[in-house]
């Protein structure tokens, strides 16, 4: 198999929080929010991520969805070019209302980063790697 693209679904409690944390950290918006979702793309390959209200989400899915304020279902690694722009990636994140789970720091030989939650709970990584 390969697959044309990939993209992730994600299931929110807020359409209009959602679009604005998301905005506010200068994601690029995918199309007009409609009232059952909010998508943006992100990075240069244009990853596509919808947010969906939650109960929309599980009737079109037929699954239970997971709480993602209690259990970590997929952490996004979003890349940083430098300590400083990681850095300026928390400044952001707290100003648009984002958990942060840790504090930008070193770890390792040449790593650098944090991590945070939007306002759902959902996971991200802001990841800073020596000479990628």
């Amino acid at each position: 198999m390969h697959p044309k693209m990939i993209w992730a679904n994600l299931a929110v409690s807020d359409l209009e929080q959602t679009t604005k944390f998301y905005t506010d950290l200068g994601f690029k918006a995918n199309g007009t929010p409609n009232g059952q979702l909010t998508s943006f793309v992100v990075g240069e390959i244009e990853f596509v991520i919808n947010f969906f209200l939650k109960d929309v989400l599980r009737s079109n899915m037929k699954i239970e969805i997971a709480d993602a304020q209690s259990a970590a279902e997929v952490l996004f690694t979003l890349s940083a070019k430098s300590k400083e722009e990681a850095d300026q990636w928390a400044v952001e994140v707290k100003k648009a209302g984002g958990k942060m789970l840790s504090e930008p720091e070193a770890f390792g030989e040449g790593y650098y980063g944090f991590m945070f939650a939007d306002p759902d709970g959902h996971r991200f990584n802001v990841f800073y790697m020596k000479g990628f």
